[in-house]
């Protein structure tokens, strides 16, 4: 399985173990963490609620969409639920491809492909409120 979902803190060092081979010329590792503000408001935390069956799904379609595109290249994706406090990954993914270029496209195809297609979301916690948003 390329993909995963957890309430523990992700270990991105194992995703990248994951898609590390010798014939690697580059590894792109992305890890989507929780920053301490958001359009002037101070967040403290962010928590993600998902529906684990169909999300893991949709992050192996996406996975195998990265392997057709990019067939020399391999990937890992890990996404947090529950609460994930400032400066912890809420995503990582790991891409190695024999060139640069391509685990970087295919990196920034991942990433975006899973804020428009898996069902996860985000409440943002702020100092003086919350608001829900699609991830």
């Amino acid at each position: 399985m390329r993909a995963s979902i957890s309430s523990d803190p992700l270990d991105s060092r194992a995703l990248r173990a994951r898609v590390s081979h010798p014939g690697a010329g580059a590894i792109v590792l992305f890890e989507g963490t929780t920053r301490d503000s958001f359009e002037g408001r101070a967040v403290q935390r962010l928590e993600y609620e998902a529906y684990e069956p169909m999300a893991c799904r949709e992050m192996e379609r996406i996975c195998a969409k990265v392997q057709e595109r990019w067939p020399e290249a391999r990937i890992a994706m890990a996404h947090r639920i529950g609460v994930v406090a400032i400066g912890e990954i809420s995503i990582a993914i790991a891409v190695s491809s024999p060139h640069r270029g391509d685990a970087y496209l295919a990196s920034r195809f991942a990433i975006d492909a899973v804020k428009a297609q898996v069902p996860i979301w985000k409440k943002e916690i702020y100092e003086d409120g919350t608001c829900w948003k699609a991830n």
